[in-house]
């Protein structure tokens, strides 16, 4: 079993930031790829930023004011969120994808940005 915890979600004002953490545990055979996602009341999971071995993606949204990074050593993916905005408010959810395609998912961090 593969376990991911987030931590670092809260309250925060428009124009300030926040950095998630995302430590995971347990049998992990491989990594293909790690990412945030996060999902908004009323609207669909949403791809945030992943990493893999070839580079990081992001959703335009938030292009130029969040960075994923990743601590191999410590099998602990981040997300340092600059400049927040109130349409960035939504559950954030870390995720590994192994290589033999299978997706672990964490519990989910609130964040809420107040305007």
């Amino acid at each position: 079993q593969v376990q991911l915890v987030e931590s670092g979600g809260g309250l925060v004002q428009a124009g300030g930031s926040l950095r998630l953490s995302c430590a995971a545990s347990g049998s992990i055979f491989g990594i293909a790829a790690m990412g945030w996602y996060r999902q908004a009341p009323g609207k669909q999971r949403e791809l945030v930023a992943d990493i893999t071995s070839g580079g990081t993606n992001y959703a335009d949204s938030v292009k130029g004011r969040f960075t994923i990074s990743r601590d191999n050593a410590k099998n602990t993916l981040y997300l340092q969120m600059n400049s927040l905005k109130p349409e960035d408010t939504a559950v954030y959810y870390c995720s590994l994808r192994t290589p033999f395609g299978t997706t672990h998912w964490g519990q989910g961090t609130q964040v809420t940005v107040s305007s």
